[in-house]
């Protein structure tokens, strides 16, 4: 069964590790972080982009995808299903099709409408018994269409949508969508740290997790970032995958190649990629 994600990010704040969302955008991906997130017993967000919402033909197929998985591989570990980077509407749909999770990004909006969306979302998702991740200033670089200048959030804003009563937060610290680019100037620890006293206990989310160091990534959670969502990673893994298979000409026979054994290579690198991941944010074991 899907759960929030409210209490799995409260343990987390408290205990002082991240819960990682990772991405999905087929069965394979969905197949291989379950999988995992079962065998390291760590609870575990799976997020869903608007964009790969329409390519798996609606949530309401998601939903059906994911709930399906969990009940026939038997996963036990808590496992939400959340909707990334949420238009307003957006928020909508998926709450109607059933995610357990979603999150408004609304730091486009001047903060007023901001917060009004949010308020509202919020009342929303209080008596569905759902998680909203709300976010202000913006993560850089691009994701399915949702574009970013990477501006440092203001604390005080952060403050203002924190006491809306969402779950969780995403503040702009310098983080990135996608790679990382050489001259990056790496996490504003400066800006995390302000906006951890602001809002109090509760969780932060870290976007752009691919290509962060690991001292920056146990340094945010250790300034109260609890859920950090990665994807690149996981498509940079299965894409290499992939084309080594391809690469080797394996499985042709005059036949094409067989879709299942295609994409198996690419799932085991996703499973390794997650593994990795967990380890490194602290949540194996902490189902």
């Amino acid at each position: 069964m899907l759960v929030s994600a409210k209490e799995m990010l409260e343990k987390a704040k408290a205990g002082k590790y991240a819960v990682g969302q990772f991405n999905i955008n087929n069965l394979e991906w969905t197949k291989a972080i379950l999988l995992t997130a079962e065998e390291l017993k760590s609870p575990v967000i799976l997020g869903v982009s608007e964009g790969a919402g329409k390519y798996m033909y609606g949530y309401n197929t998601v939903v059906g995808m994911v709930k399906g998985m969990i009940e026939t591989l038997k996963i036990t570990v808590p496992v939400a299903l959340h909707l990334d980077h949420g238009s307003y509407e957006g928020a909508y749909k998926c709450i109607e099709a059933g995610f357990s999770s979603v999150m408004f990004d609304g730091s486009h909006y001047p903060i007023e409408e901001n917060i009004a969306k949010t308020k509202e979302l919020v009342e929303v998702c209080n008596q569905k018994g759902l998680s909203l991740e709300a976010e202000v200033g913006s993560i850089g670089g691009e994701e399915d269409g949702v574009v970013g200048m990477g501006e440092c959030a203001d604390p005080d804003e952060c403050k203002m949508i924190a006491d809306l009563g969402v779950t969780m937060l995403a503040a702009g610290i310098g983080n990135i969508h996608g790679k990382y680019p050489a001259n990056w100037a790496g996490l504003s620890f400066e800006t995390l740290a302000a906006v951890s006293e602001k809002v109090g206990s509760m969780p932060l989310v870290l976007h752009g997790g691919t290509g962060i160091p690991e001292d920056m990534i146990k340094k945010a959670i250790s300034l109260g970032v609890s859920k950090i969502n990665v994807n690149t990673e996981c498509q940079l893994s299965f894409a290499a995958a992939t084309r080594k298979y391809i690469e080797a000409g394996k499985d042709l026979e005059g036949k094409g190649f067989d879709p299942r054994k295609l994409l198996a290579p690419g799932t085991e690198a996703i499973k390794a990629t997650v593994r990795e991941k967990m380890e490194l944010f602290g949540s194996v074991g902490r189902a």
